[in-house]
């Protein structure tokens, strides 16, 4: 299927639900009556979206957020164990590897920037899209857990590896060995969301976050930050090389020209102050 041909399908899921608003795409888990638990078919479905909404010009900024009261409840486990008994094989590791196509390995490197919002109940398996997002806002009030150790689990796919890439370690074996919950504040206080505003407030604050990231370069948005991931776990030597092979990566695939005009705009013009905003991707 051809890229304009996935752009302008219709977008009809049963467990997914886009919302589109002037160039952001409210993506819902929806699964309500679950908590939006993640079973096989929302993740077979939310492989799709993602592939979608990566071409489709209607969204500039990607919000995950989920239906009701929850965000997610993690992995739907009645589905992936009770259902799952007696499968081949293959088909365990199809399973899988559709909860992790768009979890991490997809929703971590979209090209446009993400949010996530997390308007309540985030538990388990739901830290591994939360943290794969660019971006996260929580509701003061959402409630998370890391509960797999009171069920007889230990934290499967990459849970461990979104908590321990986001949380300080005394913070995150914490509540992975107590299986405790905290509140949106916490979450905010420990660095694992950007910020936690009270829940009447979460959607006019988000959607603030994503009009201001609509108004910046998106082929520098996304140079920045698949270079911010790329060099992580580089030394000095290996960074600076990457770090300008993606500049010049940037330059050369930027149709607006925005180093230029932001050269143009602070040395000639005068009308772009570094620190006040960007530079005006209109002008020019």
């Amino acid at each position: 299927m051809a890229h304009s041909d996935l752009a302008s399908s219709e977008y009809t899921y049963e467990n997914v639900a886009i919302e589109f608003d002037d160039g952001i795409a409210w993506v819902s888990l929806n699964r309500p009556h679950k908590r939006n638990a993640m079973s096989p078919a929302l993740n077979v479905e939310m492989v799709d979206v993602l592939r979608r909404l990566e071409v489709d010009e209607r969204c500039g900024v990607l919000v995950l957020t989920g239906a009701g009261d929850a965000f997610s409840a993690g992995m739907d486990l009645k589905e992936y164990f009770r259902s799952m008994e007696g499968a081949s094989r293959p088909e365990v590791l199809a399973t899988k590897r559709d909860a992790y196509q768009w979890q991490w390995r997809h929703l971590k490197y979209f090209f446009k920037p993400t949010i996530a919002m997390v308007n309540g109940w985030c538990f388990g398996g739901a830290f591994t899209p939360l943290v794969s997002c660019d971006l996260s806002l929580a509701a003061e009030e959402a409630t998370f857990g890391l509960s797999e150790i009171n069920w007889g689990i230990v934290p499967g796919g990459n849970v461990m590896k979104a908590v321990a890439s986001k949380m300080r370690q005394s913070d995150g074996l914490y509540y992975v060995l107590t299986g405790e919950v905290f509140d949106g504040r916490k979450a905010a206080e420990m660095g694992l969301v950007n910020e936690a505003v009270p829940l009447a407030d979460l959607r006019a604050r988000t959607e603030e976050l994503a009009r201001k990231l609509l108004k910046i370069n998106p082929v520098l948005l996304h140079g920045a930050k698949e270079c911010f991931h790329g060099v992580a776990n580089m030394d000095w030597h290996l960074a600076e090389d990457y770090n300008n092979a993606k500049v010049e990566q940037a330059i050369l695939h930027d149709a607006e020209r925005g180093m230029q005009k932001g050269l143009d705009q602070f040395l000639e013009d005068k009308s772009f102050r570094p620190g006040l905003g960007g530079y005006d991707r209109n002008a020019g």
